[in-house]
């Protein structure tokens, strides 16, 4: 039981990693209608900011701040260079030029600081645990993750839902010509929004900075997962987006760590732990392709 509560909390830090993700990206493709492969370049690209400055300054909170703005500014600058040209086009031009963005980034990470792995140390202040359930001394960083996260989800509806930008970003979200003949700035509004989700991104790296190595194409493996999360909640959906990345990070969690246990109880431990293994991997895929089925628009549309 207390293994199960402790891989419960393993699975809702996964999910809030995926959800400060998934949100940037749902809320590009909702908005801009952009697909954006490169989406995980700007966690990397703030998870690499966040472990150099720290290491220069000592400071998490140092890295944490030249992280966030760095990650925005990069991410600006591809939207005012890059993507605007191509909102226009084809869906498949995005996806050409947002995956040679990755190519991009990955070589000047590679340029800038090398091809070693950067590891981050969690900083003294959360390296300790806390006992939130009797027995069961939990990670005081993951609870940090957790919260930070709970934060961004509030500040968010927040912003969408009592602000007089987040109102401009719904009209140009539901009819950008309508929005742009009423005076919204469309594109300085655009820039903003994929400022943002970038912003949220690198985010994501710097929470994730502490628990996995930084190094180049670190964005990849996670973008996938994003992109598994956004269909389930919804394309273009905020709160979709937490449903979703709840759901599979608790789906991908709970089968990594109890499948192989499950198989042993009618197979051999070898067999048992080869198909665990492959079953686990492929749990969230199965648990989309059954969401899809349910609900072909995901869990939470963002219109309707």
């Amino acid at each position: 039981m207390l293994l199960f509560l402790e891989q419960l909390l393993n699975g809702l830090q996964l999910g809030i990693t995926l959800f400060l993700m998934s949100a940037g990206l749902t809320l590009v493709f909702g908005i801009m209608q952009v697909i954006n492969l490169a989406h995980g370049s700007f966690y990397m690209i703030g998870a690499y900011v966040a472990a150099t400055v720290t290491a220069r300054s000592g400071s998490f909170l140092l890295g944490l701040l030249a992280a966030l703005p760095a990650a925005a500014l990069v991410g600006m600058l591809v939207e005012m260079l890059v993507l605007r040209r191509l909102y226009k086009k084809d869906h498949l031009d995005q996806v050409l030029a947002t995956f040679g963005l990755i190519m991009f980034f990955n070589e000047l990470t590679r340029m800038v600081w090398g091809r070693q792995p950067l590891f981050m140390d969690v900083p003294a202040w959360l390296a300790g645990s806390v006992e939130l359930i009797p027995g069961v001394p939990y990670p005081s960083y993951r609870l940090a993750v957790i919260a930070v996260g709970i934060l961004v989800g509030v500040l968010l509806y927040l912003l969408f839902a009592h602000t007089r930008v987040g109102m401009q970003i719904r009209a140009g979200a539901s009819n950008r010509e309508m929005a742009g003949a009423l005076g919204v700035n469309i594109r300085l509004l655009y820039t903003l929004v994929f400022g943002l989700g970038t912003l949220l991104a690198g985010l994501a790296g710097v929470m994730a900075g502490p628990i996995l190595a930084v190094e180049a194409g670190m964005g990849e493996s996670i973008l996938i997962l994003t992109f598994v999360v956004i269909v389930i909640g919804g394309i273009g959906s905020i709160r979709g987006a937490l449903v979703g990345a709840l759901l599979v990070g608790m789906a991908d969690t709970l089968g990594r760590a109890f499948l192989p246990a499950l198989f042993r109880i009618f197979l051999s431990a070898a067999v048992a732990d080869g198909v665990a293994a492959s079953l686990a991997s492929m749990l969230v895929y199965i648990l989309m392709a059954l969401v899809l089925v349910w609900r072909p628009r995901g869990l939470i549309p963002a219109h309707g």
